[in-house]
């Protein structure tokens, strides 16, 4: 017959979570507020949605046919989607609007390899 845990000394007693946990509706909030810190401290993320934007990364998806040029991934997923496309700078422009709006400057690629691969390059670069 098994032990009882009842019989275990208290200091053997489950501890909180270091870590903690955010509920659900407190992780949006977060993010929201990430976003929005983002945006005042970088001028250049409201260019991010503007019809001028939209439209030039648009241009690169046909001009790269919906595949990533990094993976070789047919990129037919919808946002949030590891298979959907990301219009992804090759040199960060850094505010610059001339590297900002040059169009061979812009690759497509996909989320998954935008949000792993690409960011801890960046990360080691700066």
């Amino acid at each position: 017959m098994a032990p009882r845990l009842k019989s275990l000394p208290p200091r053997l007693a489950p501890m909180p979570s270091r870590l903690g946990t955010v509920a659900p509706a407190n992780r949006k909030e977060a993010e929201t507020q990430r976003t929005r810190q983002r945006d005042q401290d970088d001028p250049s993320r409201k260019l991010y949605n503007s019809r001028k934007w939209r439209a030039l990364r648009d241009e690169v998806y046909i001009r790269d046919n919906m595949t990533c040029q990094k993976t070789g991934v047919i990129l037919l997923g919808k946002h949030p989607a590891p298979n959907s496309p990301v219009a992804d700078h090759i040199v960060p422009h850094r505010g610059d609007p001339a590297l900002f709006w040059d169009k061979s400057n812009i690759q497509t690629v996909s989320k998954a390899y935008h949000d792993s691969q690409k960011q801890r390059e960046e990360r080691a670069r700066w």
